[in-house]
């Protein structure tokens, strides 16, 4: 039977001083879960997950900026999982400290990495799975988690903006390749999950995206 949009379950939680989105993905039937960039406030995204319902399985990463990964650590240490992300940016997670320090930052813990988030990769969850999309241009190592009727896409899109191209390993020219030739070709319908602010479409910034239109 394939996995379609009632299988699953998605709620976000920002957290963390830049209010980054943290997603949790469930598979109630299997009480699985997936957790997408578990970037501060491991307190409380601990706490989210055990009010789920579900066993956290997979600990992910849209991308290596430490406002998307700064708890992984301490959440990975707690459930037993390594933090999943795209081989591109795990020199950049290995740095982590010394990156948040040079902005102002506490400095937490780095994570053990596994780098097996290349495209086309899959997280299972349930009788299905997360499928990875490589979408550079914010980070090198920028990632899409797909699943039915919904696109976690970190900071690679805003609902109205796009993810800023002026730190290590951001490329606008790519970025916009990325967003045209990997969001913008999903259906119109499909909810789209950003890394910070409100939901939103497919089309709906296909037709009012001031920075890239379809």
């Amino acid at each position: 039977m394939a996995f379609t949009a009632a299988d699953f379950t998605w709620d976000v939680l920002p957290v963390g001083p830049l209010q980054m989105n943290a997603v949790l993905v469930t598979a109630p039937a299997s009480g699985q879960a997936v957790l997408v960039d578990p970037g501060d406030e491991p307190e409380r995204l601990l706490a989210w997950v055990e009010r789920s319902g579900c066993r956290l399985t997979a600990l992910v990463a849209t991308h290596g900026h430490f406002d998307h990964v700064g708890a992984a650590a301490a959440v990975g240490r707690a459930c037993g999982l390594p933090l999943r992300c795209h081989p591109d940016d795990a020199a950049m997670i290995r740095q982590m400290p010394l990156i948040q320090e040079a902005y102002g930052f506490p400095a937490t813990e780095v994570p053990t990495v596994v780098t097996d988030l290349a495209d086309g990769a899959l997280v299972p969850l349930g009788d299905g799975a997360l499928e990875v999309v490589h979408i550079p241009g914010h980070a090198a190592g920028q990632v899409m988690f797909r699943l039915p009727g919904l696109a976690i896409v970190g900071d690679c899109l805003f609902a109205g903006s796009v993810g800023r191209t002026d730190l290590p390993g951001g490329d606008f020219p790519t970025l916009e390749k990325s967003i045209r030739e990997r969001i913008y070709t999903l259906p119109d319908e499909t909810i789209v999950v950003c890394g910070h602010g409100p939901d939103t479409t497919v089309g709906r910034e296909k037709t009012t995206n001031p920075y890239v239109r379809g």
